[in-house]
C-alpha cells in the first residue's frame, strides 16, 4: 500500500528533505539561527542536528567572510531582492574548507510576514577543481599558441630587419673606407656602425627567444670552453664575488653552437652578479648525467646529457616570480637596464639545441639555473694546422663571384662592396637566373654567395645543386632568418648571418681563394 496515504504532508516533506544527501537543506529564523537540519547537511558539513540547531549559520563561513559581514549581507540580500545566490568557501566542523553553491530564499507566512529563510548548500569542490584544471589547460594552450605566433612574427621581422641592417652596415663601411670623409663626419659614421651592432644583437636575441636562430654547432668539451672563458667571467663579476668551478668527470662533450653557449653563460653570470650586490659566491658546475630529472620538454638520449649549472648565493627569486622568468619581456630589472629577453633567449637556445633548462631558487639563499644539453661522442684529436690558418692573409686573388640576393637594397651594397674589393661579381636575384648564369659561364665561378630566402627555390637547395654540378665552387650562405637554416641541415655550408660585416665578407673571399679545387 502507498505509505503516502498514511502519513501527513508535513512528514512526507521531512522524509523528502532527509532523503536528499547531496544538498544541505535547512531553515533559519529571521536572525540567522539554524532551526532545522537534514541528512545531506550532516554528511558534508559534519555537524549532527543536536550539535548545530540553535547556532548562527555564520559558523560555516570563513573568518575573513565573517569579519567582512558576508553572512548578514546574504540575509539582507535575500530579504530585499527575494533571493541570494553565490559561490564561496565554507568551513566544515573539522576545520577543512570546501567550495559550495549557496541559495537563500525568504520564507513568509500566510500574512506575507517574513518568518525566516530556507537555505540550500551544495558542495561543488570537485566541479570547481575540474573547471580550474580545464581552464588551466585552455590557458596553457592559448599561451603556447600565442608564443608560437610571436615566434613566427619574430622570424619575419628579424629577416626584414636584418636586410635593412645589412644595407646600413655596408653603407657605413663605404663611408669609413673613404679617405675624403671630413673628421666630424667620422664620428657620426661610428655612431651608425655602433647602433647597427646593437640592433643586430637585439634581432639575435629575438631569434634565440623564438628558437629560430641559425645555429652553427660544433662538437666540443664544455670544460674546455669554460677554461677559455674564465678571464671574461672574472672581469664580469668583479672582486666582491668569489668565482668557483666544479668540473665533474665523464663525457662532457656536446654538439652545440659555442658562440651562443658563450653568450648564454655570460648572460647567466651577469644575472647572478646582479643578484649579489653585496658580494657572494658564484659557482659554475659541469657534470655528465644519464637522465634529465622529470623532463617533459625533451626525451632522454642514450648518450646522456651534460648538466651545466650557474649557482649563486644571492637574493633568490620569489615563487610567484619564478614561474614567469622564461617569459619574453618579463624582467625584474628596470626597463632601461635590459630588453627582458635574457632568460627567454637562454631557453630558446637550449631547446633549439635539443636540451632543456631548469631553475631553482630560495628567497634569501640564492638561485641555480641548469642547462641540460645532449651529450655527444668526443672528437678524435687530429694533428695538423687549422683550416682557418690563411684567414689573416690578404685576399690576394681576384675572384669571379656569383651573388644571389633578391633584396635590391642589400644586393646593390654587397655588389658595390665586392667591386670595391677588386672582385668580379655577377648579381642574380633568384635561383633560376643564377643557374642560367652558371650554365652560360660553364660554372666558371670561384665563389657563390647565396641568400637563403629566395623566391621559388631557396638558397640551401640552390647550394646543393651547385655543389653537385660544379663542386669546385666555394659556397657561402647569407640570411637574416629562415626556417631552412634552423635545423641540422644548416651545418652543410658556411653561413653569414645578416647583417654581416666587411670582415665576414673578407673571410669568405679568403676561404674561397684558398679552397682545394676539385679535380676536373
Amino acid at each position: 500500500m502507498d505509505f503516502s496515504a498514511k502519513l501527513p504532508t508535513e512528514d512526507l516533506y521531512r522524509l523528502l528533505i532527509d532523503a536528499v544527501r547531496d544538498y544541505a537543506i535547512y531553515l533559519l529564523d529571521i536572525n540567522g539561527q539554524i532551526i532545522s537540519w537534514n541528512t545531506g547537511a550532516e554528511r558534508f558539513k559534519g555537524y549532527s542536528a543536536d550539535e548545530i540547531i540553535g547556532q548562527h549559520f555564520s559558523v560555516f563561513y570563513t573568518e575573513e567572510d565573517r569579519a567582512a559581514g558576508i553572512p548578514q549581507l546574504a540575509l539582507a540580500t535575500a530579504r530585499t531582492d527575494g533571493r541570494f545566490e553565490a559561490e564561496g568557501w565554507r568551513v566544515r566542523k573539522n576545520g577543512t574548507r570546501f567550495w559550495c553553491s549557496v541559495v537563500i530564499d525568504p520564507v513568509y507566512d500566510d500574512q506575507k510576514k517574513l518568518i525566516g529563510f530556507a537555505k540550500i548548500t551544495r558542495d561543488i569542490t570537485e566541479q570547481k577543481s575540474h573547471s580550474e584544471e580545464l581552464q588551466a589547460a585552455r590557458d596553457s594552450m592559448h599561451h603556447a599558441q600565442r608564443m608560437e605566433a610571436i615566434g613566427r612574427l619574430t622570424g619575419g621581422v628579424a629577416h626584414d630587419f636584418n636586410n635593412f641592417l645589412t644595407a646600413i652596415r655596408f653603407s657605413a663601411e663605404f663611408l669609413k673606407r673613404s679617405k675624403d670623409l671630413p673628421e666630424p663626419m667620422k664620428h657620426y659614421v661610428d655612431v651608425i656602425w655602433d647602433t647597427t651592432e646593437r640592433a643586430a644583437q637585439l634581432t639575435r636575441q629575438l631569434l634565440a627567444y623564438a628558437k629560430k636562430q641559425p645555429l652553427q654547432p660544433h662538437v666540443f668539451d664544455v670544460r674546455e670552453n669554460l677554461s677559455a672563458l674564465r678571464q671574461l667571467f672574472e672581469a664580469s663579476v668583479g672582486s666582491s664575488i668569489a668565482l668557483t668551478y666544479e668540473l665533474g668527470p665523464g663525457n662532457c662533450t656536446i654538439f652545440a653552437d659555442p658562440g651562443q653557449l658563450e653568450s648564454t653563460l655570460l648572460n647567466l653570470v651577469i644575472n647572478a652578479r646582479d643578484a649579489m650586490p653585496a658580494g657572494g659566491t658564484l659557482t659554475i658546475a659541469v657534470r655528465h648525467i644519464e637522465n634529465i630529472p622529470s623532463s617533459t620538454a625533451v626525451s632522454n638520449k642514450p648518450e646522456g646529457h651534460v648538466a651545466l649549472s650557474v649557482r649563486d648565493t644571492g637574493t633568490g627569486i620569489e615563487p610567484d616570480i619564478l614561474t614567469h622568468v622564461f617569459e619574453p619581456f618579463f624582467s625584474t630589472k628596470s626597463a632601461h637596464e635590459n630588453s627582458g629577453l635574457g632568460l627567454s633567449q637562454v631557453q630558446g637556445f637550449v631547446r633549439q639545441s635539443g636540451g632543456d633548462v631548469r631553475v631553482q631558487s630560495v628567497p634569501g639563499q640564492g638561485t641555480e639555473l641548469t642547462l641540460y644539453l645532449p651529450a655527444a661522442e668526443p672528437l678524435l684529436r687530429i694533428a695538423g694546422t687549422s683550416i682557418d690558418k690563411d684567414l689573416s692573409h690578404a685576399i690576394g686573388a681576384q675572384n669571379d663571384i656569383l651573388l644571389v640576393e633578391d633584396n635590391v637594397m642589400v644586393g646593390e651594397v654587397v655588389f658595390a662592396m665586392l667591386k670595391d674589393l677588386g672582385q668580379h661579381p655577377v648579381w642574380q636575384k633568384d635561383a633560376p637566373s643564377a643557374l642560367r648564369a652558371l650554365e652560360k659561364n660553364d660554372g666558371q665561378f670561384d665563389i657563390a654567395i647565396l641568400d637563403v630566402v629566395l623566391p621559388g627555390m631557396n638558397g640551401v637547395d640552390l647550394a646543393r645543386q651547385i655543389r653537385t654540378q660544379w663542386p669546385s665552387i666555394y659556397i657561402a650562405l647569407a640570411s637574416g632568418y629562415s626556417d631552412v637554416i634552423t635545423g641540422p641541415e644548416a651545418v652543410e655550408f658556411p653561413l653569414m648571418q645578416k647583417p654581416y660585416s666587411l670582415d665576414m665578407l673578407r673571410q669568405v673571399l679568403r676561404k674561397g681563394a684558398t679552397r682545394p679545387h676539385a679535380a676536373p
